[in-house]
């Protein structure tokens, strides 16, 4: 595994972990911690390394956001 596929799973890894204190969010910041997850993810594979998993996560932070209003 290479440096960039290790940090990229250790971004994912610490957002899935953070979404453990979701208890206290609304609606509507569930859905935008959830997209930013499922963005990154989907960033990480698609485009890969850091760039194409933070662009992911920040596209799927707004979708998430939008679509829970």
């Amino acid at each position: 595994m290479n440096f960039t596929k290790r940090i990229s799973a250790a971004v994912l890894v610490l957002a899935a972990l953070g979404l453990g204190g979701c208890a206290g969010m609304t609606h509507q910041e569930k859905g935008t911690a959830t997209g930013a997850v499922i963005g990154g993810v989907a960033g990480s594979v698609a485009g890969g390394g850091m760039l194409g998993t933070a662009a992911g996560a920040a596209v799927g932070g707004v979708v998430g956001h939008e679509v829970t209003k």
